[in-house]
């Protein structure tokens, strides 16, 4: 049987391609840079802090869970300067017991954001993150997440350029798995990839308001996101697409709604598919 499985220097000149595309189609939309599946570069305001409730659902059946299996994820944000901000999350499932709903993961992220060059309706800005993930979960799948599916430790940059309305992201990350697993010998080749990185370029559309008169006023955003990943251990890969939405009360509170599909991949994973909603409450000043 023939090997299609792409070589590293393969698997990035196909993300090169589908970034290509995906810029060709929203170069001609407006958008805010609050990405629904991603983080921008910029961070949370200094002395400010959020609480976020996000659930993810899964269908079909997997020898690991059965139909319509969830996700539920607990998560704060502070803002410890306008360069520096830190995050915990904490995430609960059903998606490995088969039963009912237990603690699964812990996590603590470190953004600082090292260049920004401003402007009026635009700015560009870069930033470096860390994120630590304990899991209590086997290891079961080749994709490599940060969601609470393995053990890992990821480092990554984030590029994020505001032109007006329009908002593009770029994120590239190296995730290692730090489960024991990975240092035991076998005598047969490696059960799992242990590293690889993961990609997400994102963008969307500003649809209401069209003026802005009040900071209360609601607003109105559609996102489209393009998410994905490959082994560098192990040949692995997938490429996702993730339409949303997201409304925005008072300016301090956020609703999303998205679907994440797989678009095209080789890759033993979770689910192929899943619905994502959100909530998240700003409170500014809070740190004083």
């Amino acid at each position: 049987m023939k090997n299609t499985t792409r070589s590293p220097i393969a698997q990035l000149s196909r993300v090169v391609l589908y970034v290509s595309i995906f810029l060709s189609i929203t170069a001609s939309v407006d958008s805010q840079e609050l990405y629904v599946f991603s983080s921008p570069a910029s961070n949370v305001p200094a002395k400010s802090l959020s609480f976020k409730y996000g659930s993810k659902w899964i269908g079909g059946n997997n020898m690991h869970h059965s139909s319509n299996a969830s996700r539920h994820m607990l998560e704060s944000q502070f803002g410890i300067s306008k360069k520096m901000m830190l995050r915990a999350a904490v995430s609960l499932t059903d998606m490995y017991s088969q039963k009912k709903q237990q603690f699964e993961s812990f996590s603590v992220l470190a953004k600082y954001r090292f260049f920004s060059n401003d402007d009026v309706h635009r700015h560009f800005r870069a930033a470096v993150f860390l994120n630590t993930v304990f899991s209590k979960n086997d290891l079961r799948y080749d994709e490599l997440t940060v969601e609470g599916d393995q053990s890992v430790l990821q480092g990554g940059v984030i590029l994020t350029q505001l032109i007006n309305r329009l908002a593009v992201s770029t994120t590239l990350a190296l995730t290692e798995v730090v489960d024991p697993e990975r240092w035991q010998k076998y005598g047969g080749s490696r059960r799992f990839g242990y590293q690889g990185i993961n990609y997400n370029f994102s963008s969307g559309y500003l649809l209401l308001p069209r003026k802005y008169t009040s900071y209360k006023q609601p607003n109105l955003n559609i996102y489209f996101e393009c998410i994905g990943g490959f082994g560098l251990d192990k040949r692995f890969s997938y490429t996702d697409l993730a339409p949303a939405v997201q409304v925005i009360l008072n300016s301090n509170s956020k609703i999303n709604l998205g679907y994440r599909f797989q678009l095209v991949g080789q890759v033993e994973r979770m689910a192929r598919s899943g619905v994502y909603f959100s909530y998240e409450r700003t409170f500014l000043n809070a740190l004083k």
